[in-house]
């Protein structure tokens, strides 16, 4: 792992969940962990309801764009997190892997994506905690 741990955050469409988590990472760990996220197919936007459950707790993810999953992205990170895109993650030994079993918040109003979006939190926070030294 580098000095400064990376995550990749990985859902089909990249316009959910995927989304959500690495807005939380990169809010929550203030920079000390470099954030990636891609979907295997993904969206032409971010979901509406996704970015509306964000701006609800500040954090404004209005110019997200969803982005392809890239074999390099998977080896440039130490953690790769899937979230529903199964087979169709790359595998390279050494890594990191884990599967966040989440509802899909597409096609849900911003009240079904609240809950989705403060699961997602409960686990970036674990997941911050698990990659950085705690504080002395």
């Amino acid at each position: 792992m580098t000095a400064k741990p990376s995550v990749l955050f990985v859902c089909v469409h990249n316009a959910g969940r995927s989304q959500m988590a690495a807005a939380f990472l990169t809010t929550l760990s203030q920079g000390a962990i470099e954030v990636r996220s891609a979907g295997s197919q993904p969206a032409d936007k971010v979901n509406p309801a996704a970015v509306q459950a964000m701006a609800d707790v500040g954090i404004d993810m209005s110019a997200e764009i969803p982005k392809i999953l890239t074999t390099e992205a998977v080896k440039e990170s130490d953690v790769v997190i899937t979230m529903g895109c199964g087979d169709e993650c790359p595998y390279f030994p050494g890594k990191r892997y884990e599967d966040w079993v989440l509802e899909d918040p597409a096609g849900k109003g911003v009240d079904s994506v609240r809950p989705i979006r403060d699961e997602i939190k409960t686990r970036v926070e674990a997941l911050i905690a698990s990659l950085t030294p705690a504080s002395a």
